[in-house]
């Protein structure tokens, strides 16, 4: 049973995690008695209610003590960095925290697993967001929830936000909006911008989908996948495995109506461009994954019937995302496909598949070089980071939150553990050379400090 959670005088938990543990601290993902952390319905409330309500709390960086300190920080000491500012506006990197902020916005359109709940209900869950890009990376975030379901609004709403933040992450906007929205939005800011529901589930995929292929003896080109679901992480997911190499006319693509196929009614551009042929002999589901060498479920709890998975090539790679349940149970993957490797996006099995493991060291790299953007190089420079990490010795630290399980690079273990505090310099160095590489970086480091400024914060120092 979920311990019940305490309270000091003050109203503060005193049997809650802290919400800012030092960066690179490795934080168990279960209770004390090793088994897996599943809270119930009234330990969520209270963690969430009890003392101060919600997760995040504004804290100042510079002392506030004494009357000259106050003065410093506004009146009248503040004028001289807004004059500086105002003379030269790449100084307010230099004065201000926005180098380091980060705006999570969301419109609640596409919220987890609860769907359309708007954007009051969606706050817990950018709150929670901040949380991990603070612990797991030291980015500060602001979390904005905004009522604008058009998406010209939200991209106005949004663009007019620039001179406040160092990069935007896009959260849980409904395809194909989130689309529209996420365009428009790199090519008027000249910041960051990354949505997270559509490439940060690609790039773990994508680090998943080397190392399972590699241990599976296959190449990338040769792989036939069906992928089931057509929203913004499929296709998007979809669209970053071609650029790894998966052939696009090997990839079958369904949603909720079937075969994504030319002259279906109600396919939009991003789905078409997945699109099988109108004579195609594929009908159905047990048609496309029949001899197929890899099925990913983008979609919903249950929705691929188990038996199927009977009628995939030896040695099949299966991704069933969906969470809380997977689209097959794990159990039946394993045991009607014993010579498969089973990713699921849950912490309780092997190979989860998490976004932990990239937005907040892709954010890291793009806001340390002064990156106008996060481009395809660089979120394939995270995939493969990733993915080559996975081939390094486990450190036991991370074992140890496991339980002491014995991790190595094998079919249980393809892609890094996300309390894995290697991944802040492997992943953030990556995408911080891309940049500079591709030519998006303002400002180039010296990579060899760099490297190790992030693995002093990862406290690998």
């Amino acid at each position: 049973m979920t311990k019940p959670i305490s309270t000091r005088e003050d109203g503060t938990p005193t049997n809650v995690t802290a919400i800012r543990p030092r960066v690179g601290h490795v934080v168990a993902p279960s209770n004390e008695e090793g088994v897996e952390f599943s809270p119930d319905k009234q330990a969520a409330l209270d963690y969430h209610s009890l003392g101060r309500p919600g997760k995040l709390e504004v804290v100042p960086t510079k002392p506030t003590r004494t009357q000259r300190e106050l003065s410093l920080a506004y009146s009248p000491g503040v004028a001289e960095p807004c004059r500086e500012i105002a003379r030269d506006q790449s100084l307010v990197n230099k004065y201000t925290g926005r180098r380091n902020l980060v705006a999570v916005i969301s419109n609640g359109t596409a919220v987890l697993g609860l769907g359309d709940i708007g954007p009051y209900a969606a706050k817990p869950v950018m709150e929670g967001k901040a949380v991990l890009f603070k612990r797991f990376a030291d980015i500060d975030v602001f979390d904005l929830e905004l009522d604008a379901r058009d998406p010209e609004r939200l991209i106005e709403t949004v663009a007019a936000l620039e001179p406040t933040f160092g990069g935007i992450n896009l959260e849980d906007i409904k395809a194909p909006e989130c689309f529209i929205v996420e365009k428009a939005l790199k090519h008027r800011m000249a910041i960051p911008v990354f949505h997270d529901d559509q490439h940060g589930t690609a790039i773990i995929t994508a680090a998943a989908l080397m190392n399972a292929a590699e241990i599976q003896g296959r190449t990338l080109q040769s792989l036939e996948v069906v992928c089931v679901g057509a929203g913004a992480s499929a296709i998007s997911c979809m669209e970053l495995w071609v650029k790894l190499g998966v052939d696009r006319e090997r990839i079958t693509m369904l949603d909720s109506r079937g075969i994504i196929r030319d002259g279906r009614s109600g396919v939009d551009p991003y789905k078409a461009a997945f699109s099988r042929a109108a004579n195609d002999r594929r009908k159905t589901l047990l048609d496309a994954v029949k001899g197929a060498d890899v099925l990913i479920g983008l979609s919903s709890g249950g929705r691929i019937p188990s038996e199927l998975l009977t009628h995939m090539a030896p040695n099949p790679i299966v991704m069933v995302l969906a969470n809380p349940d997977p689209e097959i149970p794990y159990e039946d993957c394993v045991r009607l496909r014993p010579d498969a490797i089973v990713a699921t996006g849950r912490s309780d099995y092997p190979n989860q598949v998490n976004n932990v493991l990239g937005f907040p060291f892709i954010f890291r790299g793009a806001l340390d070089v002064a990156a106008t953007s996060i481009n395809e190089e660089m979120k394939l420079a995270a995939a493969m980071a990733l993915a080559a990490l996975a081939r390094e010795p486990v450190p036991e630290g991370v074992m140890e939150a496991y339980g002491g399980e014995q991790l190595a690079y094998g079919p249980r273990y393809i892609i890094p553990k996300p309390v894995d505090p290697r991944a802040l310099p492997w992943v953030s160095c990556a995408v911080a050379q891309a940049a500079i590489d591709t030519g998006v970086a303002q400002e180039p480091l010296d990579m060899d400090a760099y490297r190790a400024r992030l693995e002093r914060k990862a406290g690998l120092l």
